[in-house]
């Protein structure tokens, strides 16, 4: 009797094993994926998926650089997906496991770093601008200048992210958003520094609530997330400014160190099969660049102007780029910026 039970004490971890479901580690942007498609990956391939979230590709970059380890797949935005690629940060993609590549949109691979997709794979494709309450901001000018009014002060957010917040300002100076002249971001510094004075302070997570709830009434921010805010209040508008702005591909990429990478292939091909992809764009309002997925989504979102953009629009506007060692000098303005009173 007794060998028998400590044979069963052996078997107990063994059978424990052989049950456990891998772990597919994430991290993403918060509320920037259907709660169905994790749900269904999971049943799919027998695993579980855990999230983790940043507000900003600075903030992601600078805890993959302190030690953080174990994630499988990453969500940057393409110019610091060059980054990450440049400093041996991440997996070459095996593109025979993703054959849903053959969907992705050529005419959306020029917003992206990598449009031979070595490294990375669009998710989606959006812009940053203007959100703000139409029934109390009756003042609007679709320009950056508006953060600039004083009646709205403490009831505006500017984005957490040094590249959108400068961007913003050297757009409404009538600069290049990738600027690296010294004056022209010192130009720029003293802008934010101005708009800071305004503003109840630099958000990028919550300030979609916000503007729901009319904490605040006019924010810079993700079109997808400012679409969202309009499908929960219906005074909320997007605009982009006439002076241009930022068009971004927030691109999938797997970390050199993934402990799962095939399981990491199968979820980014899984995300870019076309029914998937079409409701991924229905839920974040963000366009996933998945030519198969066009026809399949609802006409009200096949029609938004402010998910499929107008040529015209495109053309005042710009991909954020890597700018290597020259990225230092934003971080000095940004610093400067946070420290100012």
């Amino acid at each position: 009797m007794k060998k028998w039970w400590v044979f069963a004490l052996c078997l107990v971890p063994l059978f424990g094993w052989a049950d456990e479901k891998k772990v597919l580690h994430l991290y993403n942007w918060a509320d920037y994926m259907k709660p169905e498609l994790i749900q269904a990956f999971e049943e799919q391939f027998n695993c579980r998926i855990m999230q983790d979230y940043f507000d900003s590709n600075e903030a992601m970059y600078a805890k993959l650089k302190a030690g953080a380890t174990g994630y499988d797949v990453i969500f940057p935005s393409s110019y610091m997906v060059n980054v990450m690629k440049e400093q041996g940060m991440l997996m070459p993609l095996d593109h025979d496991k993703i054959p849903n590549l053959r969907f992705i949109d050529p005419a959306y691979l020029k917003f992206t770093m990598d449009p031979v997709m070595d490294y990375g794979v669009p998710y989606m494709v959006g812009s940053t601008g203007i959100g703000y309450d139409g029934s109390r901001v009756e003042d609007f000018e679709p320009s950056w200048k508006m953060f600039n009014n004083e009646a709205y002060a403490g009831r505006m957010t500017l984005l957490n992210d040094m590249r959108e917040a400068i961007g913003a300002a050297l757009k409404l100076l009538g600069y290049s958003i990738n600027s690296t002249d010294e004056a022209e971001l010192a130009q720029a510094r003293d802008v934010v520094i101005g708009w800071k004075r305004n503003i109840a302070k630099f958000e990028s997570e919550q300030y979609k609530n916000g503007l729901v709830s009319a904490e605040f009434l006019l924010v810079q921010g993700y079109s997808g997330d400012i679409l969202q805010a309009m499908d929960e209040n219906e005074d909320v508008v997007y605009a982009i400014p006439r002076e241009g702005t930022s068009l971004a591909s927030d691109d999938m990429v797997i970390p050199v160190d993934a402990r799962e990478p095939d399981l990491a292939h199968a979820f980014i091909n899984f995300l870019h099969e076309p029914q998937n992809a079409a409701d991924n764009t229905g839920y974040v309002y963000y366009l996933c660049p998945n030519k198969a997925s066009y026809d399949l989504l609802a006409e009200e979102i096949r029609n938004d102007p402010s998910i499929f953009l107008d040529p015209a629009v495109v053309e005042k506007c710009e991909v954020i780029l890597d700018l290597g060692e020259e990225n230092a000098k934003y971080i000095k303005v940004w610093d400067e910026i946070r420290a100012a009173e």
